[in-house]
């Protein structure tokens, strides 16, 4: 089984033979990030985990860009944004559907027997590992105060 930091490797060669810049750009840009957080102090070398944790900073970038660029008028950008967005997925694990989101949080909410929304963290601190990688934290956690709203 290879590791993603191996197949990011892989991928990187793939890329240039095929001249695919999208492909190329992205890759360069997560192995570089990858690479800046096992220099930071105090960091190691990264697992598949870590890795996974970069990817879903380098998406949650790329959405909030998205929205800086639209609102500024400027979607030739946002689009760039987005098609970066589709080639970070490919490394991450296949996303939950929106049912199996919510019957994951459903299932947490009642391992951690929250009561309301005042419940939130200890869910949230609940489920994040689990979902880890498969969900975005922005999904999990609307998903988590709806489904902590219902309970009030």
């Amino acid at each position: 089984m290879t590791t993603l930091k191996e197949r990011l490797t892989a991928d990187l060669k793939d890329a240039m033979k095929a001249k695919d810049e999208l492909t190329l750009s992205v890759v360069r840009m997560l192995k570089s990030a990858v690479k800046y957080k096992e220099v930071e102090p105090g960091a190691s070398e990264l697992d598949d985990a870590g890795v996974l944790q970069v990817i879903a900073g380098l998406i949650k970038q790329r959405r909030d860009s998205i929205e800086q660029f639209k609102a500024g008028g400027r979607p030739e950008l946002a689009d760039k944004e987005e098609q970066e967005i589709s080639v970070l997925q490919r490394y991450l694990p296949k996303q939950l559907t929106p049912e199996e989101l919510t019957a994951a949080v459903q299932a947490s909410i009642a391992e951690v027997g929250a009561k309301g929304p005042k419940d939130m963290g200890a869910v949230m601190k609940n489920v994040n590992p689990k979902l880890q990688g498969k969900a975005e934290g922005k999904a999990i956690s609307e998903e988590v105060k709806a489904q902590l709203a219902k309970l009030s």
